[in-house]
């Protein structure tokens, strides 16, 4: 497996230049070719407002609003690959930005996207979550407020002998098989015929061990504290650059359901997260 197409989300948001520097080194990394892709939002009319000039002054208002983001996106991404040597090309999409998204990631093969920021007016809620159970293609959350490396030298691999964690797994291998170290974290692990077996995460490990991956297997327990918290406190410790975990949840008519985890990982991540679900 190789990432051949990475795809970024490019908005106007103030975390956009972080997410194209990291989308960009991938890209050169992996021998990539990278798209980006700016969603145009839909004009929504209020529910409540007068007719006539109102209206049209509304809609002039969004019209501006949507070419000068559409702008500054692609000045950005223009310099983001300048001189780069990339394969590269611009898109521009319409619609919901969540299902715009998801349809693009289709065709590639991974998507880097940011994390949703509360005080950004152009960072949309819940987006990387949305997209990462709506696609069948790994997702790349980027803090937004940077990374401090490129991430992929030192990985922690978030293993709980799951669907998604495999899945995860199996989506990072472009990573997993460059990384200087991976670390398989196994939190409160139960032994079963149809998951851990007698030394959780072994298998895991030998499984990886067998791309060439370079593996260490730690053990810990979360107690009263959240899953998600402990993973963060040991990627941490472990001087991690990237996290990769499996999601849990599900979308459905744009309602999102996340397991504890995933939720506390997208909110509080200090790191780059790889997700799949």
């Amino acid at each position: 497996m190789a990432y051949r197409t990475i795809l970024v989300d490019c908005d106007a948001s103030r975390a956009g230049p972080h997410r194209l520097g990291v989308a960009t080194e991938l890209a050169r990394r992996f021998s990539a070719h990278l798209a980006g892709v700016h969603v145009r939002a839909r004009f929504e009319a209020p529910m409540f407002t007068d007719a006539g000039l109102a209206m049209d002054a509304l809609y002039r208002a969004y019209e501006k609003d949507v070419r000068e983001s559409e702008a500054t996106a692609q000045v950005r991404y223009t310099q983001a690959v300048a001189g780069k040597g990339l394969s590269s090309e611009w898109r521009v999409a319409d619609g919901p930005a969540d299902e715009a998204l998801a349809v693009q990631t289709r065709y590639a093969d991974l998507v880097v996207l940011g994390q949703s920021d509360p005080d950004d007016v152009y960072a949309l809620p819940d987006l990387p979550d949305t997209v990462a159970l709506a696609t069948g293609r790994p997702v790349l959350v980027v803090p937004h407020i940077g990374a401090a490396r490129p991430p992929g030298s030192k990985v922690l691999l978030a293993w709980n002998a799951s669907r998604e964690s495999a899945r995860a797994a199996t989506d990072a291998l472009p990573f997993l098989v460059k990384a200087g170290r991976v670390d398989v974290l196994v939190i409160d692990p139960v032994e079963s015929e149809g998951g851990h077996g007698p030394e959780p995460g072994a298998d895991a490990a030998t499984w990886l061990a067998r791309h060439g991956v370079k593996v260490t297997v730690h053990r810990d327990t979360a107690a009263d504290s959240d899953v998600g918290a402990t993973i963060l406190s040991r990627a941490a410790d472990l001087d991690s650059d990237l996290i990769v975990m499996g999601v849990y949840g599900h979308s459905r008519l744009r309602e999102m359901v996340l397991g504890g985890a995933s939720r506390t990982l997208l909110q509080s991540m200090t790191v780059p997260v790889l997700m799949s679900h």
